[in-house]
């Protein structure tokens, strides 16, 4: 009997982490619901899940640097990434009217990229809370008759509420991109055309010009840089770079080249971009 993928997810079920897992791998799946994106990490560390999916960055709040550093500490290896549009949805129990609501209540992230239409509402009383699932099923177990969630499809179905009003989101142009972890770097059965490195360069001038220069000549596109910097280290920073190519003989090259101008080199993942939203 073939055994379900074991795929840990920061929130609950029917939160963006499971949907975004689900659009990757498909329904087919054990979700493992995990508090924290520390705590997605330890699961995997422990062989209680095959992968981790972790956001990584958001085309309104930007990229979550602790995530980083997370992936870098563990030493986990990037097999894939997925792009998830971010549609928020007004939900209530069935039979609650617009007129009823006194609450609303999700992730502050999704919280401030509905801040056009709340507005329009004063009185309604916005309130934070640590998953936008999570709010949804409060509303359902509590049976909460003046509140309503802001949060996806997934959870109305899931814990029975009717969407009251669709798409508030402020940019309907809201992505995230999620990174899929695994504990091991993968043997590549499938074609790669993208990588995510870490690595330092010296500080004194032209040190990450060097680098950058390398992968222009070599016609390896640079598609993100981030830098973060070192922990207790003054004027010392990793940086964090997605790089995509068309020829796997200037990767390696590029690669090759760079090793002499950096150090603590790192290949956090090799694997097939996935950009399409």
């Amino acid at each position: 009997m073939k055994t379900k993928k074991r795929v840990a997810i920061q929130g609950i079920k029917a939160s963006f982490h499971e949907e975004a897992a689900f659009n990757f791998f498909g329904r087919d799946i054990e979700t493992i619901e995990c508090n924290s994106f520390k705590q997605t990490c330890d699961c995997l560390e422990r062989n209680d899940a095959d992968f981790v999916i972790m956001a990584i960055e958001n085309s309104i709040a930007g990229s979550l640097l602790p995530n980083y550093t997370l992936i870098r500490e563990y030493n986990f290896a990037i097999t894939g990434e997925i792009y998830l549009p971010i549609q928020l949805h007004l939900m209530a129990l069935p039979g609650i009217k617009f007129e009823d609501i006194k609450v609303a209540t999700s992730h502050p992230i999704a919280i401030r990229q509905c801040v056009d239409f709340f507005e329009e509402y004063p009185h309604i009383q916005v309130i934070e809370s640590n998953d936008t699932a999570a709010c949804a099923k409060k509303i359902r177990d509590e049976q909460l008759t003046d509140t309503v969630a802001i949060a996806n499809i997934l959870a109305a179905e899931l814990y029975g509420l009717n969407i009251i009003e669709r798409r508030i989101e402020s940019n309907k142009k809201n992505f995230t991109r999620f990174l899929i972890l695994k504990k091991n770097k993968a043997d590549h059965e499938v074609e790669i055309n993208k990588a995510s490195i870490c690595f330092q360069v010296g500080n004194h001038v032209g040190a990450l010009s060097k680098v950058l220069n390398i992968f222009a000549e070599q016609e390896v596109n640079l598609t993100k840089i981030q830098s973060m910097p070192v922990l207790g280290k003054r004027n010392e920073y990793y940086f964090y770079v997605d790089i995509e190519w068309n020829k796997m003989e200037n990767y390696d090259t590029a690669i090759r080249k760079v090793l002499k101008y950096t150090v603590n080199f790192n290949i956090m993942g090799e694997y097939l971009k996935n950009d399409t939203v």
